[in-house]
């Protein structure tokens, strides 16, 4: 086989490698959540690897055009879970939930749709300033460093360490880093996919192997709305549906962050197009009992890690993710790889996405006064995101799902500061104490 083919094959495995541990966690916790049986989770999730591989590649055919992975929202995922627990503590049935949810995922996109076929993008482009953009980085790499840290100490079913799982967990981020700073050539280029092979075959000789998945049915795969039947609530649908909105951000940051990776601008039809889709497979979503679907902004810490930024591998690896769901018995060998292993490898793949938000803040100087335009947001939204989720219980199920997210509260109050706040003229006061060290700009490299 000629070395290029090789290399593409490779590089198509590598992705099959990040789509799928990107994926298989979010069907395993939403599932229970909503009282699904070993069958129909098995179902939800071999669903989810195909329409997972055919939205990543309908946005390289027809959306962005890019190698950036469409996979199911990280907000709509925090959402759902938070509709699930606080419904049923309000009185209401978990099937009445879901079908709302459904119906509202629905709604939801074809409202998404519309905005992004009328140009909302433009306006988004507009409130995310390059300030914006890098407290939005640095919120989403703390939030899925945090996650995956738990994955990798063993803590996903447990509330204590578990000693074997962290030491093999340490030594794969070791292994993993050293190959992307100081490999050469391939072995920089596919660290992830050998991270992933060492780490599975370490896993299951030293830890022990993982569980056992039941193997999904062609009944359960093709099954429709499995988290109940539609059903219309009011105040599930209005939180969908601004969710929805608010999940635009995701498009937006995933493509503004993919401009200087390749070195390109990309034009408002790209992101109208991307936008659209997004609003296609939210609103498919619904009756499929998925998460719904954005671009993934971590897809820029892959192609920093990897730097293969070649869309023919991108392309094979979601063709191969389509059919790993379509062949029930491959879904469910895919399905045991160790969730500490994906989580070790992804733990050094979306440390890039720190550098994004650091190139995004290059030129910057921050004095005493306009350091509050990235540290209020930033630590507002870390403080948010270590409060335990049941201290937002007293709250209205929408302001929970809105104010016990903190990302999108750093979002918004850096939205804000940004267009609110005239920092130029704030910057521009004399100081009153000129030869006060602590009043000298700190430029951020």
């Amino acid at each position: 086989m000629p070395r290029r083919a090789l290399a593409t094959a490779f590089a198509a495995i590598q992705w099959l490698g990040f789509m799928f541990a990107n994926t298989v966690v979010i069907p395993l916790s939403v599932s229970p959540a909503f009282h699904l049986t070993a069958a129909e989770t098995s179902g939800v999730m071999a669903r989810s690897f195909i329409v997972t591989g055919l939205a990543c590649l309908l946005q390289a055919w027809m959306g962005h055009r890019l190698p950036l992975m469409e996979g199911q929202s990280g907000l709509w995922w925090g959402v759902l879970l938070t509709l699930a627990s606080t419904g049923t503590a309000g009185g209401q049935s978990l099937a009445a939930i879901g079908g709302s949810a459904e119906m509202g995922m629905l709604l939801g996109g074809v409202l998404l749709m519309v905005c992004g076929w009328l140009g909302l993008h433009r306006v988004l482009n507009r409130l995310f300033t390059p300030m914006v953009m890098a407290v939005l980085l640095i919120l989403l790499a703390s939030q899925l460093i945090d996650i995956f840290f738990h994955g990798m100490m063993g803590l996903s079913g447990s509330e204590r360490i578990s000693p074997h799982t962290a030491l093999l967990s340490i030594l794969l981020v070791a292994l993993v880093g050293t190959l992307t700073v100081a490999g050469r050539g391939w072995l920089s280029n596919f660290s992830i996919l050998i991270g992933l092979a060492v780490g599975w075959v370490a896993y299951d000789a030293w830890v022990g192997g993982a569980p056992a998945v039941a193997t999904p049915q062609w009944s359960e795969i093709a099954r429709p709305f499995s988290w109940g039947n539609p059903a219309f609530s009011s105040g599930i649908l209005l939180t969908c549906a601004l969710t929805a909105l608010l999940n635009t951000t995701n498009t937006i940051a995933t493509l503004r962050a993919a401009e200087p990776v390749f070195d390109q601008p990309l034009p408002d039809r790209t992101y109208q197009r991307s936008l659209f889709l997004s609003g296609l497979y939210t609103a498919i979503s619904g009756p499929l009992s998925l998460v719904a679907y954005a671009p993934y902004t971590s897809s820029i810490g892959f192609l920093r890690t990897t730097r293969i930024l070649d869309r023919l591998p991108y392309v094979i690896g979601a063709g191969l993710f389509v059919l790993l769901g379509a062949v029930p018995g491959w879904a469910a060998w895919f399905a045991t790889l160790p969730v500490s292993v994906g989580d070790a490898v992804l733990f050094v793949a979306y440390l890039q996405l720190f550098g994004s938000a650091l190139e995004n803040l290059q030129g910057t100087k921050f004095t005493f006064r306009t350091v509050y335009r990235i540290a209020l947001p930033v630590l507002a939204g870390l403080a948010i995101l270590s409060t335990p989720k049941t201290a937002f219980a007293t709250l209205p199920p929408f302001a929970e799902s809105i104010l016990g997210n903190g990302m999108l509260v750093g979002i918004l109050l850096s939205v804000l500061l940004e267009h609110c706040v005239p920092w130029q003229r704030v910057n521009g006061v004399a100081s009153p104490h000129p030869a006060d060290p602590s009043t000298h700009a700190a430029h951020v490299d």
